[in-house]
């Protein structure tokens, strides 16, 4: 999906179509928190169970997020787990998926993505993703997403967002981006993560302080070094995650000559037509192909070779804030 523009105006100046939808925003956000409400009956892990999550709908920064805390936590010899619903289309589940076994369309891109760094299952119910998650022998498990849902009791929840576009205009679907108040959010988070470039920062730390009341803490998606010279090359472009644009701001900033940018909907089958298409217009321009590694993963194998990946990560100058949140949930 596509987000529309009016849902990251000034809070203080709605764009009238944010006016016009606001009582269904109320009505989205009154759903969200009779939801939340039923987290008494929750499963308790045996385990710590991290929540991964956001207050806004889409691409906020979660999967790198998530694969940060694994390999911090693997790194302090941790045995972790990650648990996700996938995607829409992908198996019921609980499912371990498997890099040699499985394809996008059966778990999930983001999924696919975060079982090379962690053993991953995918479950539409929650619970059981956990359960299995705890029967193999997971000393953490890390939940990617499900902040707003009830059924797994969270050790500790951190809401993830991204600093440029903050939480929007403060309103809840459809009347603006978000899922839920985002003072409703803070009260149940433990952390929060804004992730983007130190001016970015800056400005959301203006923008929304008043509202954030929990520990703060602040990362960056930087590229992997990974000895390909980006400078001067002629690309084209393409990614179906949640805010594209990101994508190919890191492309230039790369040095790359940014020919063309093709935003696609989020988790968007890559399709052997479409892909064709892709190439066929890099080819005129003279450009090569370069996506994200989460949009990799959904490639058609005649593509694979054809196509060059981008991949990032989750920088934090300073891992205080997190190590304390974690350090206390492990030693209780």
């Amino acid at each position: 999906m596509r987000t529309p523009s009016y849902w990251f105006t000034d809070p203080d100046k709605p764009d009238w179509r944010a006016r016009l939808l606001s009582p269904l925003g109320w009505l989205y956000g009154f759903g969200t928190a009779r939801r939340v409400a039923g987290a008494n009956d929750a499963y308790r892990a045996s385990v710590p169970v991290v929540c991964i999550g956001n207050i806004n709908a889409g691409g906020t920064g979660k999967t790198p997020t998530t694969i940060a805390l694994a390999q911090r936590l693997i790194s302090q010899g941790k045995v972790v787990h990650i648990v996700s619903r996938g995607h829409r289309g992908s198996e019921e589940g609980p499912l371990r998926v498997d890099e040699r076994q499985h394809g996008a369309d059966q778990v999930g891109d983001e999924p696919l993505l975060m079982a090379a760094f962690a053993p991953t299952w995918i479950a539409r119910d929650r619970v059981k993703g956990v359960q299995a998650a705890e029967a193999a022998g997971a000393e953490i498990i890390l939940m990617d997403d499900g902040f707003q849902n009830p059924s797994v009791h969270k050790t500790l929840s951190i809401v993830v967002v991204d600093a440029v576009k903050g939480f929007g205009n403060a309103r809840c679907i459809p009347a603006g981006p978000l899922r839920e108040p985002v003072r409703a959010g803070m009260k149940r988070a433990d952390l929060l993560l804004s992730v983007g470039h130190a001016r970015a920062q800056t400005l959301f730390q203006q923008k929304w302080d008043k509202v954030i009341t929990c520990p703060h803490a602040t990362g960056q998606l930087e590229p992997l070094q990974t000895g390909m010279d980006w400078e001067g090359m002629n690309v084209l472009a393409f990614a179906g995650i949640g805010l594209p644009e990101k994508f190919f701001a890191t492309v230039s900033d790369l040095g790359a000559n940014l020919l063309r940018a093709e935003a696609l909907a989020d988790h968007q089958p890559l399709t052997d037509a479409l892909m064709k298409r892709l190439e066929i217009e890099a080819a005129a321009l003279g450009a090569q192909l370069v996506t994200t590694e989460k949009d990799a993963v959904r490639l058609p194998d005649g593509f694979r070779r054809k196509v060059l990946t981008v991949p990032v990560r989750l920088e934090l100058e300073d891992w205080s804030a997190v190590d304390a949140a974690l350090a206390r949930i492990l030693a209780g």
